[in-house]
């Protein structure tokens, strides 16, 4: 099979380097525009056409989907599959390009968490188990006919980063897999309202707004919430009307006895942060204008 690859960050690196490995012929591979980054504002490559270019596969770039030579260089590539991993909602005239129609690889067990963080989302939201989906796309996003899927266990202390890696991986071997079978025609499609009877979790773009720290909740909800967002975007709070970023962090669990979002530090070694029903101990913070640093660094150089 012709297979067109679509894909941006690191998360999808890993599917098409398991798909050059397993030998499948990836005629070419779509990815973002390169974009201004860093303090000189220098072009930047995703991470995906870094490794497309070291491996000489030829590279798109299209700023619109809809773009009519975009279009036109697409179909001359006759393609019989797509294969999408986190790029951008395509509209039909392009996923509906291929004869064998194009695959998505999802960081989730879908029909649950649909939409643009599931990492993240699944974190802050306490979940023990996620996983990897692969399906073919249709006009709603995340919603197509689930092709195979594969459940990962998410430990107390995982980070979005930590799970981010593990999905890496598992993904793509499912990919592989699920091509694999596209290819022998030996695969069964499971519409995914026959997956489950309850209104699957969504799991929406990250605003700023959600990331800020609400010290009133639970102790183990705010230590969901700093985990889900680590290490991007990254939770944050507060103190002497400063930004200040937490990474890492552990639970105590005792009563703070002081108001939530109150604070008590021996100003060297440890700040704990009052929530309703405990306190959480920041380990690993950033400070508005300065590097990420350890709450020991940190105390040293920022009088609080």
């Amino acid at each position: 099979m012709r297979i067109i690859f679509m894909g941006t960050p690191d998360f999808a690196v890993a599917s098409l380097d398991a798909l050059v490995q397993a030998g499948f012929d990836i005629v070419a591979v779509v990815t973002a525009p390169d974009k201004p980054a860093g303090r000189g504002q220098k072009l930047s490559e995703s991470a995906v056409k870094k490794y497309a270019v070291e491996h000489q596969l030829p590279v798109l770039q299209p700023d619109k989907l809809k773009n009519p030579d975009f279009i036109e260089q697409l179909k001359s590539y006759g393609a019989d599959l797509q294969i999408v991993v986190a790029f951008r909602m395509l509209p039909e005239i392009v996923w509906n390009m291929p004869p064998k129609g194009t695959i998505n690889l999802h960081a989730s067990l879908l029909p649950e968490y649909r939409g643009a963080a599931p990492i993240n989302w699944a974190i802050i939201n306490g979940e023990k188990q996620s996983g990897v989906s692969t399906f073919f796309l249709q006009h709603e996003i995340d919603t197509g006919n689930i092709i195979f899927s594969e459940a990962v266990d998410i430990e107390p202390d995982d980070t979005a980063g930590d799970l981010h890696d593990k999905l890496m991986v598992k993904g793509a071997e499912l990919l592989v897999n699920t091509v694999k079978a596209v290819e022998r025609g030996e695969y069964t499609e499971t519409p995914q309202k026959e997956v489950t009877s309850t209104t699957p979790t969504h799991a929406p773009k990250l605003f700023k707004e959600d990331c800020l720290i609400n010290w009133n909740q639970p102790v183990q909800k705010v230590y969901n919430l700093i985990r889900g967002l680590s290490p991007y975007p990254t939770a944050y709070t507060y103190i002497n009307e400063k930004t200040l970023k937490i990474f890492a962090a552990d639970i105590l669990e005792k009563e703070p006895g002081i108001q939530p979002s109150g604070f008590l530090s021996d100003g060297k070694t440890y700040l704990n942060f009052a929530c309703a029903d405990g306190f959480i101990s920041v380990k690993d913070v950033q400070v508005e204008g300065k590097k990420r640093m350890s709450v020991e660094e940190f105390l040293r150089g920022f009088r609080i």
